[in-house]
């Protein structure tokens, strides 16, 4: 990777000058002084980010190399930026192989790029965790001064929300748009009070699908914490593992990884199993917040019709009731996801361009990319499944 300056400094308020740096590990950070930072959001916690990188599924043999950049006032922590070199654009979920083969038909060498991301996750948080928007602003000029100088083709920010969001439209990034499902919760009492707000063809196929399951045999447990045992992860990582050998790929995540945020963050995590006739025979795996559960990955060890739609969504659904959670966040992509109660929400990231002339036609595609994004929430918002005196909102 070129070699960079390691410090640059700014002033940002009284006499304190911010430094940010970009020799720092996340290793050599205090977690609790990050996980401030975070904002109590486990997918971007230290322990998380941690994981990934001690079990090497983010690793520079995987094509992620750290280049985490943070933000200092004396020997506080005042922001940090998880910033990668991907020689690749596996695990992103925010698509640009587009862009990278009009690269590579006009001979020119789209990788590496610089990629601020939670690896392998597709969800909506902090990606510049920062005290105030002016360390925001000192974090995307230093990423933006690394790209100009680096010999990186493009800076992508992922996923970004609310202040993260206007600080790249400041630095004047260029703005993408995607759609996401989420289900919101409106205080129902328990999952047939959530039933009763869908239309009576949605409530009387999610009720059809329910008995198929029960009737099959297969009776559902969830888990949390340290109630999940080893045998129950090893289980699940085999199912994960099928998941993706079904689809034709090779899964991300190592059981290290899964070891790991057992032991450093169990009080954020929730299991399901289903099991027929006592073995087990499917398992997803959730991570939540007070506020939030996100739905991330999910497999069986037989098929079994209508045990995805429970396992990942109507246990799902049923646990954020019980807790009281705001969301559940689905994951990416999966229309499907709609007749299930989860709406459409629109997601942001920020894209710049190292070449001026790309930078031109990338800008003028994500233009006709968000009007296109915009036409289409609107059609599903359309073809919401609640009631008309139920439905939900589009989260522009």
């Amino acid at each position: 990777m070129p070699s960079q300056p390691s410090t640059s400094a700014a002033r940002s308020g009284g006499d304190t000058p911010l430094r940010v740096r970009d020799d720092v590990a996340l290793d050599a950070i205090d977690a609790a002084a990050w996980d401030r930072l975070a904002d109590g959001e486990p997918l971007a916690s230290h322990a998380f980010l941690a994981a990934l990188h001690a079990s090497r599924a983010a690793s520079p043999a995987t094509g992620w190399q750290p280049h985490y950049l943070t933000a200092w006032r004396g020997d506080v922590l005042a922001g940090a930026l998880p910033l990668y070199a991907k020689s690749h654009s596996y695990g992103e979920y925010v698509f640009d192989w587009a862009w990278a083969d009009a690269y590579r038909r006009h001979g020119r060498r789209y990788y590496p790029k610089l990629v601020a991301a939670i690896p392998f996750t597709p969800v909506t948080g902090p990606r510049i965790l920062a005290t105030d928007d002016r360390v925001r602003d000192a974090l995307v000029a230093r990423a933006l001064e690394i790209l100009e100088v680096g010999g990186f083709s493009s800076l992508h920010v992922l996923f970004t929300a609310g202040a993260d969001t206007a600080a790249t439209a400041r630095a004047g990034m260029i703005a993408r748009t995607g759609v996401q499902f989420h289900w919101s919760n409106r205080g129902w009492r328990d999952f047939d009070d959530y039933l009763a707000a869908l239309n009576h063809d949605k409530r009387k196929k999610i009720r059809q699908e329910r008995r198929r399951v029960a009737a099959s045999g297969i009776a559902f447990e969830r888990r949390t914490g340290r109630d999940i045992g080893a045998a129950d992860w090893d289980f699940f990582h085999r199912c994960y593992v099928n998941t993706y050998r079904a689809h034709g790929s090779t899964p991300y995540l190592p059981r290290a990884f899964f070891a790991r945020i057992a032991e450093a963050m169990p009080d954020n995590l929730m299991m399901v199993i289903g099991r027929r006739g006592g073995v087990p025979l499917c398992a997803a795996f959730d991570v939540f917040s007070p506020r939030t559960l996100w739905g991330r990955y999910w497999g069986a060890v037989d098929y079994v019709p209508g045990v995805h739609f429970e396992a990942c969504y109507y246990q799902a659904i049923e646990f954020a009731i019980e807790r009281g959670l705001a969301t559940f966040e689905g994951g990416a992509q999966g229309v499907h996801k709609l007749a299930r109660g989860l709406t459409p929400v629109i997601t942001h990231s920020a894209h710049a361009i190292a070449d001026p002339a790309f930078a031109e036609a990338i800008a003028a595609y994500c233009a006709e990319e968000r009007v296109d994004v915009a036409h289409t929430g609107d059609e599903l918002e359309r073809a919401s499944p609640f009631r008309r005196d139920a439905g939900a909102t589009l989260d522009r």
